[in-house]
């Protein structure tokens, strides 16, 4: 995708505001401009009224905490995302990076933080990252507790670990002060402090004006998405607790949000994973990014199963975080899954930062732009995951999405020679093949005719899409 049509795009989406805007009232113009599930098909997403798929990769992932990002800044890294197509960042509410600041006001002298005080820094950096990603159109998916804050060397220096606050003590709290463990293990009862688990009238007070503050702030933004926790293996009565919360606030301030949870096990099929699935009252879009630890035809089989778990009353699947790196089977694996996940029908993906994940790299980049590019020719929101019209097909060889009869489009992670069902799609089509790491369509299109079967065979080696469309 060029620049010229990521501006065209951002152009277009300017002018349904003010067609929305005119036609309605304030409050009733924001509603509808907000993101939310897509009023003509819920599985995916709309923003300034009309349909919009998510696609992004960032270099880390709470991006508002990080606002001299290497080498050029956050303004450089978001406006890098925006020239390759990309219009989607992850935003966990951390702070346990080098140079992080943390949400609450600390005493120079002691060193010790004032659960009362906010750290008025900590909330510019995140009303400043609202600012920058909505004026370039990048959807924000924000989640408030992140869990490896809360365990290892970054609860040693948590605000909220009773050594280093001045609002209570271990004792008092009931917290401990060191946890070695993996936040996985669940030995900080900091997760424990809502009325329905331990109703810890000391620690709650404090997590709910910290909740509450972050999101009055970013209620003001139609463009950002909530989920409660980083792939999370607590209690089903944190998460619920807290969806309800949010909620209850958004309602207090006559506006409606996207809300949801992140589950940690990789298998889909996992019980914890019900809790989202089985209430689609609380939770209006389901995250399956953990479902990008699997590899190849596995994490769209995958994909395809829970599409048609959430189908009634349908929502979008979201990824906001793909692996690919020391997890995911690496990062000539995890470069493929933006297209399992978004062939595969759900409404997002976005590439995990360096270390889980590849990160913002010209790799990444290069099939960000190449994603797009297939999207200006076939409607990849109208189109549905279609493994079975092709044949002669080895495992993870190809992967197809299609408009049947209309559009066709395919990806091959490395090569290959497949078969294409066409008998019910009778006339002429073009065939146009993109080298996706140049992001380079061959010189001229391939007719081919319908009807029939059709052999497609990658020009080359390496990561190739097709696309098969009406003359």
């Amino acid at each position: 995708m060029t620049e010229r049509s990521v501006l065209a795009d951002n152009v277009r989406l300017g002018l349904a505001a003010l067609l929305l805007a005119a036609a309605l009232s304030g409050a009733e113009a924001r509603e509808a401009a907000r993101i939310q599930p897509w009023e003509e098909d819920a599985r995916y997403w709309q923003y300034q009224g009309e349909p919009i798929l998510l696609v992004g990769v960032s270099d880390q992932d709470n991006l508002f905490n990080h606002p001299d990002i290497e080498p050029d800044g956050l303004e450089a890294h978001l406006d890098t995302l925006v020239e390759a197509g990309g219009n989607y960042v992850r935003n966990t509410m951390s702070s346990r990076d080098e140079e992080n600041l943390w949400p609450f006001a600390q005493d120079e002298e002691t060193g010790l933080y004032d659960l009362r005080e906010p750290n008025e820094a900590y909330w510019d950096r995140f009303r400043d990252f609202l600012g920058m990603t909505i004026q370039r159109g990048v959807i924000v998916q924000i989640e408030l507790w992140d869990r490896f804050d809360y365990a290892r060397d970054p609860w040693d220096v948590n605000p909220f670990n009773p050594k280093n606050n001045i609002n209570y003590t271990a004792e008092e709290s009931g917290l401990l002060k060191l946890i070695e463990s993996h936040p996985g293990q669940r030995e900080n009862d900091f997760f424990r402090s809502i009325p329905e688990l331990d109703d810890n009238e000391l620690i709650l007070p404090h997590q709910e004006a910290h909740a509450r503050r972050m999101i009055e702030i970013s209620l003001d933004y139609g463009h950002v998405l909530y989920c409660i926790s980083n792939e999370t293996n607590d209690t089903e009565e944190w998460s619920r607790h807290w969806a309800h919360f949010l909620r209850d606030i958004a309602e207090e301030h006559g506006k409606g949000i996207e809300v949801t949870e992140m589950w940690d096990p990789w298998d889909l099929q996992s019980e914890m994973h019900e809790r989202t699935f089985d209430h689609p009252d609380l939770y209006s879009f389901v995250d399956v990014s953990q479902n990008s630890h699997q590899v190849g035809q596995t994490q769209w089989d995958n994909l395809q199963w829970v599409r048609e778990r959430v189908a009634d009353p349908p929502r979008p699947v979201n990824n906001v975080k793909t692996y690919g790196g020391v997890h995911g089977g690496g990062p000539e694996e995890g470069q493929h899954k933006l297209w399992r996940n978004i062939l595969g029908g759900t409404a997002s993906s976005r590439y995990h930062r360096p270390g889980g994940g590849i990160g913002m790299s010209e790799v990444t980049l290069a099939h960000v732009r190449s994603l797009r590019e297939v999207g200006e020719r076939v409607d990849l929101i109208a189109a549905e995951p279609m493994n079975g019209l092709l044949s002669d097909r080895e495992e993870d060889e190809a992967y197809l999405a299609a408009i049947p009869g209309e559009a066709y489009a395919l990806y091959f992670p490395d090569g290959g020679s497949v078969t294409l069902d066409l008998g019910e799609a009778e006339g002429a089509f073009e065939l146009r093949w993109l080298g996706v790491l140049e992001v380079l369509w061959e010189d001229a299109p391939i007719t081919v005719e319908g009807g029939g079967a059709v052999e497609l065979t990658v020009p080359g080696e390496g990561p190739w899409a097709a696309v098969l469309t009406r003359p």
